[in-house]
């Protein structure tokens, strides 16, 4: 598709706030605030238009605030990135904390609150009474100085890098030293990588012990026993409990914990090796050089263009808008914050993608993996209100770990040899199974940090350990880097910024699976109920939201198995 044919968004005329606002001080939008605090509602047409009046706010604030969180990762060396997004979280947020309070209270208490339509506005406003209910004063100061403390993480890992082969290596960059044929440089950089991340091991046990310690005390002043009964109500997490999860850490270590292992012993028979080392687990075991679908960023987006076109032209769109807003960073360099996001920008509609590509398979599923969260926003951008767009996690990693699946009949655009293609499914539809006892491990470590949050750093370590014999592979030999293993968790970014977002990957994998199994069977229709269940925003429970999609919302263990047996009987076809 030429990009000619391309409309590219603009933001709409505001209503509420000035079109050129600049914000660099609470003076400047401290009026907007009072207006919608002290405004006299006289019907249900002024509450409406209230709302509207607040969402516009919230919007212009979230937009603000995402373009100094973006520009502070891609460099963290520029102290005045680091010091424009300290500025609007220490300086903005906790004034506007107490405002969001009185709105709510505002809705709630107002006497035309019962003549919003019920359907429109039935999610929305259960999440704002939520919000009521855990609001403190007192932990305003706490939750400016924990997203303060959780930033600290991105800075020190930035910072990792390694000296290998005449070049500084990124630890994203060296981790492609991990598919190399040769044991001996794998092993090298295995190494090189592990005592790197150890060297700021006890910096980041200390910065993890502060995080749980200030994270309780909010629960505490909420009224909560603990912080992850407290995250529940944060997070809005209405459709299940935590038994629920526990459910889901039970079925993935009875069904999915077995099939990897044999994963794994494949790996081991097929590498002729006696013992399979932590640095044998990415290489192909064939014997072949890592796949390489792609050289550098501006080839990675315009493959995926053209992958998401096949699926759905308007899929195809969204990405090729993005490319030509500069609305995305895909290459690793030094610097640069780790991990990969997609940035929703709800005033412009289009989300920004951040990512640390090096050329690997790994690169072009997280590109797809954030192309799908990327058309998620795309869909709900004409939704009335931000808070309509604001889906929940369990709901906004469906969209895009379906998106994995769904664009793998289309990686030929980045793989003409049909041997590789079929390499890089093979890899793809193992790792969907691969991911879900790592979640269920991270998610069961959470729940019992936030349980004893008292505990020792010694205490800490031998809990995860257990976990690890539960959820980890019976196969791999960590003997020798039992240091590498027993720290293992300080490599993911969610336990130290943002607590207990993890388990929806997990959840949504399962619902991935089911979305791709209906897109086997009927492709059109897979793709239209897709595309109506992203477009729902979050104006309907999480299960209906499923339900729209074609699918179950369900982590029980039979369904699991059904979900599992699917993917092994593919793997097959391969």
């Amino acid at each position: 598709m030429e990009a000619a044919q391309i409309t590219i968004p603009t933001k709409e005329k505001r209503n509420f706030l000035p079109d050129n606002l600049v914000i660099d001080s609470w003076e400047k939008i401290a009026s907007y605030f009072e207006d919608l605090k002290t405004r006299t509602i006289n019907n249900v047409t002024e509450l409406e238009k209230w709302l509207r009046d607040r969402s516009e706010l919230e919007a212009i604030l979230e937009e603000d605030m995402a373009w100094r969180y973006i520009k502070m990762n891609i460099d963290t060396t520029d102290e005045k990135l680091a010091e424009s997004f300290n500025f609007f979280i220490t300086e903005v947020e906790p004034k506007v904390a107490p405002y969001d309070n009185d709105f709510n209270l505002k809705l709630v208490n107002s006497p035309y609150v019962d003549e919003l339509n019920k359907e429109k506005y039935h999610i929305y406003i259960r999440g704002i009474k939520k919000q009521i209910e855990i609001f403190r004063e007192e932990n305003i100061p706490l939750n400016t100085k924990l997203q303060a403390n959780a930033q600290k993480y991105g800075a020190i890992s930035a910072k990792m890098t390694i000296n290998y082969d005449g070049k500084e290596l990124t630890l994203q960059q060296a981790s492609n030293y991990l598919k190399n044929i040769d044991r001996a440089i794998r092993e090298e950089v295995f190494n090189l990588s592990n005592k790197r991340r150890l060297e700021d091991e006890e910096q980041l046990n200390t910065l993890y012990t502060e995080l749980i310690q200030l994270r309780n005390k909010v629960a505490q002043n909420a009224g909560f026993a603990n912080y992850r009964d407290y995250m529940f109500a944060a997070m809005g997490r209405f459709d299940y409990k935590p038994q629920d999860c526990f459910d889901f850490h039970n079925a993935i270590a009875k069904e999915v914990v077995p099939v990897t292992n044999m994963f794994d012993q494949e790996k081991k028979q097929l590498l002729e090796v006696n013992t399979l080392k932590p640095w044998d687990t990415a290489v192909d075991p064939t014997g072949k050089a890592p796949l390489k679908p792609f050289e550098g960023g501006e080839e990675l987006i315009d493959k995926s263009i053209q992958c998401f076109y096949k699926i759905r032209p308007f899929f195809g769109d969204c990405l090729e808008i993005m490319k030509q807003m500069k609305y995305v960073d895909l290459d690793s360099k030094k610097g640069k914050a780790p991990g990969g996001f997609n940035y929703p920008l709800h005033e412009i509609g289009v989300p920004f993608i951040y990512m640390n590509s090096v050329g690997s398979q790994r690169d072009l599923v997280t590109m797809v993996h954030e192309g799908g969260h990327a058309v998620h926003s795309f869909l709900s951008r004409d939704l009335e209100l931000t808070g309509f767009k604001d889906a929940p996690s369990e709901v906004a990693e469906l969209a895009s770990m379906s998106m994995e699946l769904l664009t793998m009949d289309y990686w030929d655009e980045f793989y003409t040899n049909p041997e590789e293609l079929k390499r890089a499914k093979k890899e793809q539809l193992e790792k969907a199974l691969e991911t879900l006892p790592w979640v269920a491990a991270i998610d069961k470590f959470q729940h019992w940090v936030y349980e004893n949050p008292t505990h020792t750093v010694e205490e800490r370590y031998a809990t995860w350990q257990n976990i690890m014999k539960e959820f980890g592979s019976n196969v791999v030999d960590w003997s020798g880097n039992e240091n590498a293993l027993a720290a293992l968790w300080q490599k993911q970014l969610h336990l130290y910024e943002v607590p207990f977002y993890y388990i929806e990957y997990g959840m949504a994998q399962l619902g991935a699976i089911a979305v791709w199994r209906n897109y086997k069977q009927n492709p059109t229709k897979a793709i239209d109920q897709y595309i109506e269940a992203l477009k729902l925003g979050y104006t309907k429970s999480i299960g209906e939201i499923y339900k729209a999609a074609g699918i179950e919302f369900n982590f029980t263990q039979a369904y699991v198995k059904e979900l599992v047996d699917f993917i092994k009987e593919e793997l097959g076809k391969i």
